[in-house]
């Protein structure tokens, strides 16, 4: 049975967030929040982690769109091709925040995803509790958002209820308060110019 546990979003326990960061090691799969909403994620390193998620999602590894999570935009380049001066303030300028961004992958993720991965979604969420939980792993997440069978709420935002529904289907639920139930604003730079491909949270006008 998973494990459940509260995390402070603003000053996050760092045993806590350890213990959490060793489990996404181990290959296992942790749900926890965004700045937008909760998320579950796996390992970038961990072959089992990956095969996990995309079989929660029911989606086959190399066809998989997740996000990759990062602390902060030092250890993009290991993962991006080269992208320029303006793309660069641009993500500068919104991250942390409410967006994801789609960028041209270079080859690092494909022995993971066992295909040539084209393209790669960036997150940097306005939280702490991943953000952390990133840093501790030394590496980005792969995650994907966290749909409700709910008719009115198309994300669940109470992690007690979450827990209660996925605590045989994942390793451990982080409780790091209510969350909205609106996801981050998906936008492309592989153009190098932005273009929207969802509205969410982060507003497209003001990038």
């Amino acid at each position: 049975m998973g494990y459940y546990v509260k995390i402070h979003p603003d000053n996050p326990q760092m045993q806590k967030v350890e213990d959490a960061a060793k489990i996404l090691d181990k290959g296992g799969l942790v749900i926890f929040p965004t700045d937008t909403i909760y998320a579950i994620g796996a390992s970038t390193k961990s072959a089992k982690g990956l095969e996990a998620l995309a079989r929660f999602k029911g989606v086959k590894l190399e066809k998989s769109k997740f996000s990759f999570l990062f602390y902060d935009l030092s250890h993009l380049s290991e993962y991006t091709k080269n992208f320029d001066t303006s793309v660069y303030k641009l993500l500068k300028r919104n991250l942390p925040g409410p967006y994801t961004f789609i960028m041209e992958a270079n080859n690092a993720l494909s022995k993971a995803f066992k295909n040539k991965k084209k393209e790669v979604g960036i997150r940097v969420p306005d939280n702490n509790i991943p953000r952390e939980l990133v840093k501790e792993l030394g590496h980005p997440i792969a995650a994907t958002s966290l749909h409700s069978d709910d008719e009115i709420l198309e994300y669940p935002t109470d992690a007690e209820l979450i827990y209660k529904d996925y605590k045989h289907t994942v390793d451990a639920v982080i409780d790091g308060g209510a969350v909205g139930n609106i996801a981050s604003t998906v936008v492309d730079l592989t153009s190098g110019e932005p273009e929207l491909i969802r509205a969410g949270k982060g507003s497209f006008e003001e990038l």
